[in-house]
């Protein structure tokens, strides 16, 4: 309320000029620029308005020791049931899984900080992490916030600022991955760098009819405000340029889980000579209802991507005619001990498992 209340008093007056500004990516705005208080005021507002939006009621909240707050959303509440085509519904029921990877053993040992506490969601919430407005502040705009920012997506690893370690299939007839993630905390030189190692299930042309479906982990000062590796999910169906977003923070991805709150800290962490960390991570096409089911570590059913998201991964695929072929079992056999591949009954073009620069 006082900097709500400075702004008004500040409207009355003649603009501020020649003081060290922070524009809304939260660079120094030049001192000649001029300071406008009530387009300010006007985006705190739309800021709130869109916190009040996103952050549902809680029945319970848990305080994480890295500074989160965790909120247990009831399920049918969650964000992904704001899109028209959700409301009145609610998540489905796990489906089968696929042949070979039909265990139902779940982890014992906590994958998050946020349960460090021994504190958790009841039956029938999924935990949220709450989005609090100095999140939105660090992004280039409202519009954008957790969202990747549009750019020409290639299959190499070259080019656009970013390194890559990748290794992938092409090929027609892929129906999902599997793939165990060490993780780590590397370190990132400033608040617009970010690291990660994720799942990419791919399927359109690199141009604007890109659908994607991403998991994995992510260190993102801009995203988080912190360098901690976070669990994330990400979707798109037009090449990242105003399809999807991250986690929860849009309508699309339905939690089912209330053990794994997605954008969380992973814990415990790999380190130089020490204790290595693995995560696991499986996403795979149930092919009764057509929707992308995703799992975490040993069992533990996350949620789901409906269908209807999609244009490509909706149904079949065809594979880009410039990506070199290979044939799933075959790429499969020098992958062994880091990546299982499987088979199930849908079409996707491709899939890359994208590793970390560390």
């Amino acid at each position: 309320m006082l900097l709500v209340a400075f702004l008004l008093v500040a409207s009355l007056l003649s603009p501020v000029q020649s003081l060290p500004i922070v524009s809304d990516s939260g660079h120094l705005l030049p001192s000649n620029q001029t300071f406008h208080p009530g387009s300010e005021l006007n985006k705190l507002k739309r800021i709130r308005a869109y916190l009040r939006k996103i952050n549902k009621p809680a029945v319970k909240t848990i305080q994480s020791p890295d500074g989160d707050v965790i909120d247990c959303v009831l399920s049918h509440l969650q964000p992904a049931f704001d899109h028209p085509k959700l409301q009145g519904h609610k998540p489905l029921d796990p489906p089968e899984r696929p042949k070979g990877n039909d265990t139902t053993d779940t982890v014992a040992e906590s994958l998050q900080l946020w349960t460090q506490s021994g504190e958790s969601c009841p039956e029938g919430t999924v935990p949220i992490r709450r989005t609090t407005e100095k999140d939105i502040l660090r992004a280039s705009s409202l519009r954008r916030y957790g969202r990747k920012r549009a750019r020409h997506v290639r299959r190499d690893s070259t080019g656009s600022g970013h390194e890559h370690a990748v290794l992938f299939a092409n090929g027609d007839r892929f129906y999902g991955a599997k793939a165990s993630m060490n993780v780590w905390a590397p370190r990132v030189t400033d608040q617009y760098e970010f690291s990660l190692s994720q799942i990419w299930v791919i399927s359109g042309s690199f141009g604007h009819d890109l659908n994607t479906i991403e998991a994995g982990w992510q260190v993102s000062p801009e995203l988080y405000g912190d360098n901690n590796p976070r669990f994330f999910t990400y979707w798109t169906t037009d090449a990242y340029q105003a399809t999807g977003c991250y986690n929860l923070l849009c309508s699309g991805f339905i939690q089912t889980n209330n053990r794994v709150a997605i954008g969380a800290a992973i814990y415990p962490r790999s380190s130089y000579k020490g204790r290595q960390f693995d995560i696991g991570l499986m996403v795979w096409k149930d092919p009764k209802h057509g929707h992308w089911w995703l799992e975490f570590g040993s069992g533990l059913l996350v949620g789901y991507w409906p269908a209807f998201l999609f244009s490509h991964l909706r149904n079949h695929a065809s594979m880009e005619k410039d990506l070199e072929e290979h044939h799933i079992s075959e790429t499969c056999k020098w992958l062994t001990g880091i990546i299982t591949c499987f088979l199930y009954q849908t079409f996707i073009s491709w899939l890359i498992i994208q590793g970390v620069i560390i």
